[in-house]
């Protein structure tokens, strides 16, 4: 063969060859651009992204929930008639939720949090701590004596893992946006990007964190504090011309900024209690199920603890726990929790010792025919405020907005470091098929066509005084110039329900619930400022990425 046809078929395959070499790295390496080929989280600059990212991770207190379809609604027999859970099919997504409810010690850790960092002793920040406190005068009977819960329930290290009661819907809501921060706080310290030590010892009101304001204004966080900053995280750190370190902050491609805990809807928390998991039999699909557990019956059928009560819950009247020594369910009020055994998820007293809020607006009829995937009705859609100069409006201690409740409670609308949110307007909302107002709670349910008494005049010769389908009493509290309270109750004779935008529905039976609440089909309503001694609740957060979860990645 000549020699010049050799060279030049070695030249052609080293060129194929590099090539190939070329082709193979853009189109396989993960750290390369499928769009455009450039060299992705190089040291030079450019793009950066976590491209070693598996898959979310499992949050402090939280079980995997994978989603499905099932039949939520009441399929047993209806005795209360009250009509308000007609079986619908729905599909959720996967997401997690609590393994408990929220203890008395988890609830206790909020509030040591919210006395150190806005000290009540200091008359701007009274009203914090007293409002996110809970309510311990709801153990108080007339007729009933339940001193000792209410001096001891909360902070006896005898209760410690007891459900925590006398928490309000409102409250609730706000300590699943402290327990994001102070997890997505962790997070962010594990990665070396804020400095662990001085979360500890040097946050005060002006410097708290919240997950939002680290996403949307980084260099605000902690107001500015440099001195709780990390100045070497871990990973690679971009740097400009001169040297200095840029772009030091997490983002959320970085993958270590968990999503929100926070309550979990109707629909999801109805899912988990059922656990259908490990059951496939068509009649469980269709919606047989009648507990959170296997069978028709509240006690155990398994020979090891055959008889055993499956949940504590009021057995007849005047018996809250059984006979002592035998037949008990071992609690008389609230038990410790993990006192039962799980249901079929991992998730602990879905039935039984306190019943517990969940996030949706109660309505008696569960409008279906408008959705059938993650239902929820209690949208409300906000959006950042923006100053002048186009950066986003930190609240500070002059900024914080109280809200005086029905019942003449005093309660923080934000908190120094939040970023203020303001209702969206029609430039968000223009020519959108999918939404058009900022407040959605009575969406399709509060028009003057829907409304049974609108333009009416009724018996008292007066007119009706709402274009709303269900209207409640107006309670109204006020404050004279002299700092005197007074409270104005609602009397008039036209107002048609207690329903309102203001009302949540809280599942599940309690302790001093009869076995007919234990179905997690059944659903109530009460108003979202006020507490009682059986209702409690537990956290949700939703899942990002894929529907399944590798199980080598679970952890508890």
């Amino acid at each position: 063969m000549d020699m010049k046809n050799v060279v030049t078929i070695k030249g052609v395959l080293i060129v194929t060859l590099a090539l190939a070499a070329i082709s193979c790295k853009n189109s396989g390496s993960k750290n390369s651009s499928k769009a455009t080929g450039w060299e992705i989280n190089s040291k030079d600059g450019g793009f950066q992204y976590n491209t070693q990212y598996k898959e979310q991770e499992t949050a402090p207190g939280l079980v995997f929930i994978e989603g499905g379809t099932f039949t939520k609604g009441k399929v047993q027999d209806d005795v209360m008639h009250d009509w308000n859970n007609t079986p619908t099919q729905q599909h959720v997504q996967s997401f997690y939720m609590d393994e408990t409810e929220v203890t008395n010690m988890m609830y206790l850790e909020y509030l040591d949090y919210i006395k150190r960092v806005f000290p009540p002793q200091e008359e701007n920040f009274r009203a914090i701590y007293n409002g996110a406190l809970p309510d311990t005068l709801v153990w108080r009977n007339r007729l009933g004596y339940n001193e000792v819960m209410t001096d001891n329930y909360l902070r006896h290290p005898a209760y410690a893992e007891y459900p925590v009661v006398g928490v309000s819907w409102i409250q609730a809501v706000e300590y699943a946006k402290w327990r994001t921060d102070r997890v997505n706080e962790r997070n962010l310290a594990d990665a070396g990007y804020v400095d662990r030590k001085a979360i500890i010892s040097d946050v005060t009101a002006e410097s708290n964190f919240t997950t939002e304001t680290y996403i949307n204004a980084p260099s605000q966080t902690y107001a500015g504090n440099e001195e709780i900053k990390q100045t070497g995280r871990k990973g690679n750190v971009r740097t400009d011309a001169e040297g200095n370190e840029t772009n030091i902050y997490a983002t959320r491609e970085t993958g270590i900024i968990t999503p929100s805990y926070r309550l979990p809807t109707e629909t999801e928390w109805e899912y988990a209690a059922l656990g259908l998991s490990e059951l496939r039999e068509y009649n469980v699909y269709r919606g047989r199920k009648k507990y959170p557990w296997d069978g028709q019956y509240t006690r155990s059928g398994k020979r090891r603890t055959l008889g055993d009560q499956m949940a504590n819950f009021k057995q007849g009247k005047g018996d809250y726990g059984g006979i002592a020594g035998w037949s008990d369910d071992n609690a008389d009020i609230t038990a410790e929790v993990k006192s039962y055994p799980p249901n079929d998820f991992g998730l602990y007293d879905m039935a039984g010792n306190v019943a517990e809020w969940v996030a949706d607006v109660y309505r008696p009829i569960v409008d279906d025919d408008f959705n059938d995937f993650n239902y929820y009705r209690g949208n409300v859609y906000t959006k950042n405020a923006i100053n002048e100069d186009g950066t986003v409006k930190i609240v500070t201690t002059d900024d914080i907005v109280y809200d005086t409740l029905s019942n003449g409670k005093v309660v923080a609308r934000n908190l120094p470091g939040d970023i203020l949110q303001v209702p969206i307007t029609e430039e968000e909302t223009y020519l959108r098929t999918n939404f058009d107002a900022s407040d959605n709670r009575d969406f399709r349910d509060g028009d003057k066509r829907s409304s049974r008494y609108f333009g009416q005049t009724f018996d008292d010769g007066t007119q009706s005084e709402t274009d709303k389908m269900y209207h409640s009493p107006k309670h109204t509290v006020t404050t004279d110039s002299a700092g005197n309270v007074i409270r104005e109750y609602d009397k008039s004779n036209s107002k048609t329900s207690l329903i309102s935008d203001e009302v949540r529905v809280y599942k599940g039976g309690s302790w001093r619930d009869r076995e007919y609440w234990l179905d997690p089909a059944q659903r109530r309503y009460f108003p979202q400022d006020m507490a009682t001694d059986y209702i409690g609740f537990r956290c949700a957060m939703s899942r990002v990425g894929s529907k399944t979860k590798t199980k080598a990645k679970t952890k508890h």
